[in-house]
């Protein structure tokens, strides 16, 4: 388990490098200096000497040159050194690797005065999580167990898996479903034993319109709040002209608006308990489930 970065022989920057090294490593099973280089805009030489450092200073048992993979991939004796080793970790830093928050976030500063919920943690294998990656970057079939409430005896299927993502709650996959002919939501945590790659597939995200829609879903203030109480409203959402535009692809609409806390089928009640409403209700039912 991470210690607190006070307790950390290195600098900042470079234990986030390490980080990184070891993140990649285990979820993807392919590290190379590409990687690094990318990511934290240094040289190939510096990369090199970073994985190097890693290997004699943090985990000298964690990684094996692979000339097949002509990367570092991550050995059977491998323990997590600087991370946790949680699919969290990959899968925020895949999702976020553009903000600055989450560079604070991956330092582990110790700020006080501030608390923040998090959400549980979904157990997540590292086998299962690779050949869901490989398979969605190179547009392949993938053979998989999977379990769900209306089927919690595993069952097996053969998904075209295309994009992560995350709902705020979750981790699932938007995949295209061979059984039911159609792009449908698997979530990471159920799936069971390990998938198995197969041919290419006609079924990409390129192909999915409806994902490749944009939607933009206009809230306002609860119309039967008082003015003072929307003015507020307002503030608090940081709305202009009295409407906050959040733009979307289509297929997440339902899920932005769960995030939002906002039920449709609740607008008509105390104004108080939901504060803001759609305005364009119209225009986004399409895109709910159902």
């Amino acid at each position: 388990m991470p210690k607190s970065n006070t307790s950390w022989p290195f600098r900042w920057d470079l234990l986030l490098r390490y980080r990184f090294i070891e993140t990649i490593a285990l979820w993807e099973g392919r590290l190379t200096t590409r990687h690094l280089c990318d990511t934290f805009g240094i040289g190939r030489q510096q990369a090199s000497k970073d994985i190097n450092n890693y290997l004699r200073e943090v985990g000298p048992d964690n990684l094996v040159y692979d000339k097949y993979l002509k990367g570092y991939k991550p050995t059977p004796e491998f323990k997590p050194r600087v991370t946790l080793g949680l699919a969290d970790e990959y899968l925020h830093l895949m999702a976020r690797n553009n903000e600055l928050s989450n560079m604070f976030e991956s330092l582990a500063l110790n700020v006080a005065n501030v608390e923040v919920l998090s959400v549980p943690v979904r157990d997540v294998k590292p086998d299962v999580l690779r050949p869901i990656m490989q398979a969605a970057r190179q547009q392949k079939r993938l053979e998989v167990d999977y379990v769900s409430l209306s089927n919690p005896d595993r069952e097996g299927r053969i998904i075209v898996p295309h994009t992560l993502v995350y709902t705020g709650l979750r981790w699932h996959v938007r995949a295209w479903c061979e059984k039911n002919q159609e792009y449908r939501d698997f979530v990471l945590s159920r799936f069971r034993d390990i998938p198995e790659i197969m041919d290419e597939s006609p079924h990409g995200m390129a192909q999915y319109h409806y994902w490749n829609t944009s939607v933009t879903i206009r809230i306002v203030p609860h119309p039967r709040l008082n003015r003072a109480q929307q003015d507020v409203v307002e503030v608090d959402y940081g709305m202009e002209q009295g409407a906050l535009e959040i733009t979307t692809r289509g297929k997440l609409v339902p899920y932005a608006l769960k995030l939002l806390h906002v039920d449709l089928e609740e607008e008509l009640q105390d104004p108080t308990a939901q504060q803001i409403v759609v305005h364009n209700r119209d225009e986004i039912k399409p895109w709910l489930f159902g």
